[in-house]
């Protein structure tokens, strides 16, 4: 399976362009995508509307989005009628095969004084893929501290390893003639983690080397497959300053 996560930045690109089309060309052909800051009505990028725009730039993808808050930005009475429109921000899956379930988890996060600080969220996507059923993680952490962001991992940390504990996001659905759904162990966390390899957020979510034996490999810690896998070609993290 081919899998790609992008932080799509509002479809603006370091050219300051707004443009959805490379962003799709940039992608397309992948089995499983996962997209950051997905936005409608954001007045950095003319108010569009990115999911509905991705979704057409992508037609042969199924599609889930998170939307991690919504913010009235010009909400009125229109003849009689509310209109609600407001700026969202969240995180997007997109898949070749069918999505069967989806869940948005609010991350935790503290209130900021100085630099803005919105709600984080992860964006859980139930994908039946070839090699069966597979959760799949549109992640984006904090990019301020640390130190919320090891408190985000370590929350989200506990609904990778705990979902069929807790049923994910819908259980017990034969009660309304609905057949019941996997409950897979297998999951692939992706997105923009705002870290470094070694930093103490990373540590709480794929464990320390060990000085003989290298990286763990246990049922209480997700693997990062490229750095195990050790393939040239496969990266698990980009230095902005560097980026080939």
């Amino acid at each position: 399976m081919k899998i790609v996560s992008y932080n799509i930045q509002y479809g603006i690109g370091l050219d300051g362009r707004y443009d959805v089309g490379r962003i799709a060309d940039a992608v397309r052909g992948a089995d499983v995508i996962a997209l950051q800051e997905v936005t409608r009505n954001n007045p950095r990028n003319g108010d569009r509307d990115m999911v509905a725009e991705i979704s057409e730039a992508l037609p042969d993808y199924f599609a889930a989005y998170g939307s991690n808050f919504e913010v009235n930005v010009g909400s009125r009475v229109d003849a009689g009628r509310a209109v609600t429109r407001t700026f969202q921000l969240g995180n997007m899956v997109l898949s070749k095969t069918p999505i069967h379930l989806s869940r948005n988890l609010l991350l935790p996060r503290s209130r900021s004084l100085e630099t803005m600080n919105f709600q984080r969220g992860a964006l859980e996507a139930l994908i039946e893929t070839p090699l069966g059923f597979i959760r799949f993680y549109s992640t984006h952490l904090d990019h301020r501290s640390p130190v919320e962001r090891q408190g985000q991992i370590r929350f989200l940390r506990q609904r990778l390893l705990n979902y069929a504990l807790e049923g994910g996001g819908l259980s017990g659905i034969p009660e309304i003639g609905l057949p019941d759904l996997p409950y897979p162990e297998a999951f692939i966390v992706m997105g923009d983690f705002n870290m470094l390899p070694g930093s103490p957020e990373y540590v709480e979510l794929a464990g320390r080397p060990d000085h003989e034996f290298g990286m763990p490999l246990t049922a209480d810690l997700a693997v990062d497959v490229a750095q195990r896998l050790a393939v040239a070609d496969l990266v698990t993290w980009v230095d902005p300053e560097r980026p080939a």
